[in-house]
């Protein structure tokens, strides 16, 4: 097995081309309904697959990657922040594209497009489902179908995350930084002269609190489902695919393992089970939203616009809900200017 050019820091990925990843934990989502950003409720681990040769299935360290731990209907979003040069990263969950819904290649495409471009796209929380949603991702096990893999392909061979990143292509990367380094300086001119304006902020991340831990299948293998809609648009791209580099540079796979076999494996404690989302909105506690009037939404597309819920494979979803009022809403970027007649 050759280097993927993938290292961790902390529980950061980082892939080639400068592009940063990391594994939020968060609360669930009723599938019903739309609603805001859920927030972030800290870090999953990440451990390399290589530093447990003795006890991670054989297949795993075949395929090499990372694993972490996650609970059963336990959500996730992915974090981009850290990344700072321009980046197209392909997100595959069980190696079914989570932004076309195509199956997963080593080549980008516009027809659909099958990645999302960095910084702009500061995080993903699901699966692209149009009109400025995703559909959550929530984890289940293998071999029941309820996975995003199992409803598009019909089989369920990979689980598990997959990332691949590019980077531009040297012309596009050299004119960038040049076009980077002139808006440095003008932007150190503002400074000086008084003006300049504070940097949005992404969804807070808080511990989550210890609690009973969620009952697990057995079987180590774990897949991404879908939960319920949230208001978070997957931006096209507005380079053309000339920009950016032909191959990969870098890619990793992420598997995911309940945390019985988390602790088997790696002889750690699974972090402690998820937040009770009731309990996190009563307490006042912050939701998110966030919006770029500059960037366009993509399109739903067929395969992925027919994915069930996990909750029509694996049961109704008993957690109780609130809705958050109004003040809890946090926005994450600008508010709008209202006009009028002039």
């Amino acid at each position: 097995m050759g280097d993927s050019g993938v290292r961790i820091e902390g529980n950061t990925l980082r892939l080639p081309g400068g592009v940063a990843v990391r594994f939020v934990r968060t609360l669930r989502l009723p599938e019903t309904g739309t609603h805001p950003l859920p927030p972030g409720l800290g870090e999953f681990p990440v451990r390399r697959v290589a530093d447990y040769p003795d006890t991670v299935p054989e297949a795993w360290r075949a395929r090499g990657g990372v694993l972490l731990p996650v609970y059963l209907r336990e959500a996730m979003w992915l974090s981009f922040a850290g990344t700072v040069e321009p980046a197209a990263l392909q997100v595959g969950v069980g190696k079914v594209c989570a932004v076309s819904g195509e199956p997963w290649s080593d080549r980008l495409s516009r027809k659909p497009q099958n990645y999302v471009v960095l910084p702009r796209q500061p995080w993903l929380d699901g699966i692209n489902s149009g009109k400025g949603t995703v559909r959550q991702f929530v984890a289940v096990p293998l071999g029941l179908g309820a996975t995003v893999e199992g409803q598009v392909t019909g089989e369920e061979v990979w689980g598990g995350v997959q990332l691949q990143s590019f980077p531009l292509s040297d012309a596009e990367l050299a004119k960038w930084r040049e076009e980077e380094r002139r808006r440095a300086e003008r932007a150190a001119t503002a400074r000086n002269r008084g003006y300049g304006g504070p940097v949005p902020m992404a969804p807070m991340a808080m511990p989550a609190p210890s609690g009973a831990a969620a009952p697990q299948r057995s079987g180590a293998a774990m897949g991404l489902g879908v939960g319920g809609s949230m208001r978070q648009e997957v931006y096209r791209d507005d380079r053309p695919l000339t920009a950016w580099a032909e191959r990969p540079a870098g890619r990793v796979f992420v598997h995911l393992v309940t945390p019985p076999e988390w602790r088997r494996i790696t002889g750690e404690a699974p972090p402690p089970s998820p937040v009770d989302r009731a309990a996190y909105t009563r307490a006042g506690l912050p939701w998110f939203d966030y919006y770029d009037e500059d960037a366009e939404d993509l399109a739903p597309t067929d395969p992925l616009g027919a994915v069930k819920p996990v909750g029509d494979w694996l049961g109704d979803d008993h957690e109780p809900w609130q809705e958050p009022s109004p003040g809890q809403v946090k926005p994450l970027a600008g508010k709008p200017v209202e006009d009028g007649d002039w």
